[in-house]
């Protein structure tokens, strides 16, 4: 966070900088008149000298009540004794470097000095000035450093318009590379940049979005700020990160600015979906759960994933928090908005374009989400302090058209209940009221049926099923295969299916030949002449023989009806079964014992 303040004093070097003044000061055949205080330095030199360049100084003198003015103190100079040795030394004449580093610091000290052409020729500040324009701020490296140093130079430094003039250059610059890069890696600039302070970054920022850089080069700008400045919190994807002990530590300072960067990182955020990968996003929010940012800042990142749910992870999801002392818990408020906000625009898109979720209607990111979900819940499902409520909460979200199958909440359901074996039979009832057990696979329903950690109802359910399905001919084979099993693969049941089919279909064909023979006779014999007692005996043979064979056809098609049992269409059957009630199928028990 920049903020204003003074450079800390380095004795060493403060040390060495007095010795040196001391060699050019002392060199002079006139003794010294006044005393400078900076901070904790001292420094002997001679008004004359001073007044000459200074005239903040020479104000001082001359408003002075004493006299004779032996002591001049000037702690609040920007950049501090180092920085006033230098404005010295030009006072003196001394020669001495202007650097990247110093350029800035050097400009406000001579400002406050009032070291200006102004009030004499060649001043300092018009040289660090002329430094400044023709070679800190020609090159993005160098703008870069002259921004950072003035973090320490506030508010003078922008009250002076060096960072504005600062910021702009970098934006120009950091514009042109991410359009036009001419080193490599093309993404170098952003490397550059995460010197800054995040109030210089979002300024840099800001003045990239108004020259219309794209929005994709300004979020790999944040990115690695972000993974530069929160290395330890944000590529920590387990979610662990740092834990605090002590309640007084979670006011640190650090954690304070901690927040406010991660907080100011956030509020940069473009707008555009899709900008950010998805693992970066859920990182920020492990951050802000972490560091308690606002409320505006998580529901900002909430909103973000949600858009993006269907292509987030079960571990990006797991969105940990941390308490004072130092207890993991699951942030599933977090969790919960997230995915409510996600099934919410899934219902308006869906009623936009005409889908129902009452009618099972739902989009394959929801199907996928409902998987993500389902898994999400069995990581969480071991933690003792999930109560029923919660688990619940998170399990309906997700419309139960959006689960094509069970098995996955009911793998989540058993890990809650056997991390939970204190449960009583209607607390597991609850558990287990999400779930479907009719949308069970079969090996799910097996598995459940011999679950006695499962209620007895869900139990019963799943019996009750299978006695259903095996009752009613449905072959449970096209349930459980996903591809078409070769014929070395066919079970015992299916190849005596086969073989019994092709038998009948051998006894049918046989009869049509019969039946081809018996139409082949029938016109041999009426080109032959007979009695007509001859000719009706023939016809009531011909009646009897033709009665007898379509009956013998009905039946050999009526064993490859199904639906025989329960049909009431008795319009083909031979009357000679008019004894037999077939019209009402046998009354079956399904038993489930």
């Amino acid at each position: 966070m920049a903020t204003e303040g003074k450079n800390p004093i380095n004795m060493n070097s403060m040390s060495s900088s007095l010795a040196r003044t001391g060699q050019w000061v002392f060199s002079q055949d006139i003794p010294t008149d006044v005393v400078v205080e900076v901070g904790e330095a001292n420094f002997s030199l001679h008004k004359f000298m001073l007044v000459a360049k200074s005239n903040y100084i020479r104000k001082l003198i001359m408003e002075s009540k004493d006299s004779d003015v032996t002591r001049i103190n000037l702690s609040d100079i920007p950049g501090g004794p180092e920085i006033f040795e230098k404005a010295a030394k030009f006072c003196y004449g001394v020669n001495f470097e202007i650097t990247v580093q110093n350029v800035a610091a050097l400009h406000c000290a001579a400002e406050f000095l009032q070291m200006t052409d102004k009030y004499c020729d060649n001043n300092l500040a018009g040289r660090t000035q002329d430094f400044l324009s023709q070679v800190a701020l020609s090159s993005l490296s160098g703008a870069i450093v002259v921004l950072k140093s003035c973090e320490i130079l506030l508010p003078i430094s922008r009250d002076l318009g060096i960072v504005r003039r600062c910021v702009d250059v970098v934006g120009a610059k950091a514009c042109n590379e991410a359009m036009f890069p001419c080193r490599t890696p093309p993404n170098w600039w952003t490397e550059e940049l995460c010197i800054l302070d995040v109030d210089f970054f979002s300024d840099v920022v800001s003045s990239m979005k108004q020259r219309g850089v794209k929005p994709s080069s300004l979020a790999s700008a944040i990115i690695t700020y972000t993974e530069k400045s929160l290395r330890d919190l944000v590529r920590d994807h387990s979610g662990r990160g740092v834990k605090f002990s002590d309640p007084g530590d979670n006011e640190s300072d650090e954690r304070s600015q901690q927040r406010d960067l991660v907080q100011s990182i956030v509020s940069l955020l473009p707008s555009d979906k899709g900008l950010f990968p998805v693992n970066f996003l859920c990182s920020l929010l492990r951050c802000a759960v972490f560091l308690d940012t606002s409320l505006t800042c998580k529901n900002e990142l909430e909103k973000r994933i949600s858009v993006v749910l269907e292509h987030v992870s079960v571990d990006d999801l797991l969105i940990p928090s941390f308490t004072y002392d130092g207890e993991r818990l699951l942030d599933l408020d977090s969790v919960r908005r997230i995915i409510s906000a996600f099934v919410e625009k899934e219902k308006n898109v869906g009623v936009f374009n005409g889908g129902d979720f009452n009618r099972g209607v739902c989009s394959v990111s929801l199907q996928r989400v409902a998987k993500t979900v389902d898994s999400y819940l069995a990581e969480i499902a071991t933690y003792g302090d999930l109560t029923i409520s919660k688990f619940n909460a998170i399990a309906n979200l997700v419309p139960k058209s959006a689960r094509k199958s069970d098995d996955d909440l009911y793998r989540a359901i058993d890990i809650f209940l056997k991390a939970h074996p204190n449960l009583d039979e209607i607390e597991r009832e609850k558990v287990c009221s999400s779930m479907d057990p009719l949308k069970l696979s079969y090996d799910a329903r097996l598995h459940a049926s011999q679950n006695k950690r499962l209620p007895v109802n869900i139990v019963l359910h799943a019996l009750y099923y299978d006695q259903l399905k095996l009752r009613s001919g449905v072959a449970e084979q096209e349930e459980r295969a996903v591809v078409v099993l070769p014929e070395a693969l066919k079970t015992r049941s299916q190849l005596q299916a086969d073989t019994t089919l092709a038998k009948e279909n051998e006894a049918l064909r046989s009869e049509l030949m019969k039946m081809k023979m018996y139409v082949s006779d029938m016109q041999k014999n009426k080109n032959g002449a007979g009695a007509s007692s001859s000719n009706s005996s023939s016809l009531v043979s011909s009646k009897k023989s033709k009665h007898t064979f379509f009956s013998s056809v009905s039946r050999k098609l009526g064993k490859l009806n199904p639906f025989k049992n329960g049909s009431k269409d008795t319009s083909h059957i031979d009357e000679d079964l008019g004894g037999v009630d077939i019209t009402k199928p046998r009354r079956r028990r399904f038993s489930i014992s």
